[in-house]
């Protein structure tokens, strides 16, 4: 991971944003040091895509700050947003323009951008050989790499992107990934919402978990997946009563039915180095494990922290389902 600067690249201190009685941010904080790959996770409706707006001032916060690369970012200082690149949701484009015109009209309404930028771009994100071909050509992986070059054109210190992966197909993914990790090698901070989340574990230095418009877990990877680590034990369905009794005095336990009809699967939110301890206190109440699993992955993790939670409104908001309206996501 690179050396984070002294200020943050980003930091967010009690956004809130309501849509009529919709709570969609609720006092959200998030500190996102400089020359990382941070990744910003949470279910539908928690509210990602709202706070991507915020920040890319397409709609205004309630309340709270947002301090932007050093600086405050308010609705009369929004100057700062020349050394951001934003992608948020699907990019959109001239359809009968090739990708390099696209590009070549974009920069014509910002900041002066070299000549010979464009080109390097398209190279970067692996168009370099399609730059004349028109963009209603393209399949929607494509113009996602468009968006991000078209995200880099005034060589931003802060990229915010919005699902980068959507519509790649598992080689476009990697390089996704491996163009996002170079680009955080060279000092700049990539903040990017996205639900690939086995693809968040590979590529992000830190992650902030959101759910009902909270923050609800924030720090790098292998340190939450240690705290939030997990065992699942298999032990015979007439011994699981009495075994989630003697695992219950080292955490909560939650049962589950298992691939054998007459067994049943236990887990047991521990940390995976007293796996040993654990197996010992079932032994010596005379329950023998027939067979222990040890470790979280990031998707059990993002399941603990969001599943159930209540949207800010106190309506419930259950994994998996879409928001209505604006800032569903």
């Amino acid at each position: 991971m690179a050396a984070p600067t002294t200020a943050p690249a980003l930091a967010l201190r009690g956004l809130s944003k309501s849509y009529g009685t919709r709570r969609a941010l609720d006092g959200l904080d998030l500190t996102v040091p400089a020359g990382v790959v941070y990744g910003f996770l949470g279910p539908n409706g928690a509210g990602k895509t709202t706070t991507m707006r915020i920040l890319t001032g397409l709609v205004r916060s309630d309340g709270g700050s947002i301090e932007m690369l050093g600086q405050k970012f308010e609705r009369r200082q929004r100057r700062i947003l020349f050394e951001v690149g934003a992608l948020i949701e699907t990019p959109s484009f001239y359809p009968y323009l090739s990708a390099r015109a696209n590009l070549r009209a974009l920069a014509a309404s910002g900041p002066r951008v070299a000549p010979t930028r464009i080109d390097e771009l398209l190279d970067l994100v692996g168009l370099g050989e399609r730059a004349r071909e028109p963009v209603s050509r393209f399949s929607l992986g494509m113009k996602q790499r468009l968006g991000i070059a078209a995200a880099l054109l005034n060589d931003p210190r802060l990229l915010l992107l919005d699902e980068p992966a959507n519509g790649l197909d598992p080689a476009g993914i990697v390089a996704m990934r491996e163009l996002l990790r170079h680009l955080a090698s060279t000092g700049k901070t990539v903040f990017v919402c996205s639900h690939l989340l086995g693809e968040m574990t590979q590529m992000a230095d830190l992650v902030g978990i959101i759910a009902a418009g909270r923050l609800v877990r924030e720090g790098s990877i292998d340190d939450l997946l240690s705290e939030m680590g997990s065992l699942r034990i298999r032990v015979a369905g007439s011994e699981s009563e009495r075994a989630s009794a003697v695992l219950a005095t080292f955490g909560h336990v939650r049962s589950e039915t298992a691939d054998r009809p007459n067994d049943a699967w236990l887990e047991l939110q521990v940390a995976p180095e007293r796996s040993a301890e654990v197996n010992r206190a079932l032994g010596e109440a005379g329950i023998f494990a027939a067979e222990l699993r040890v470790g979280t992955g990031l998707e059990d993790l993002f399941l603990t922290l969001t599943q159930g939670a209540a949207s800010a409104d106190g309506t419930f908001q259950p994994i998996g389902t879409s928001g209505q309206g604006p800032g569903s996501a």
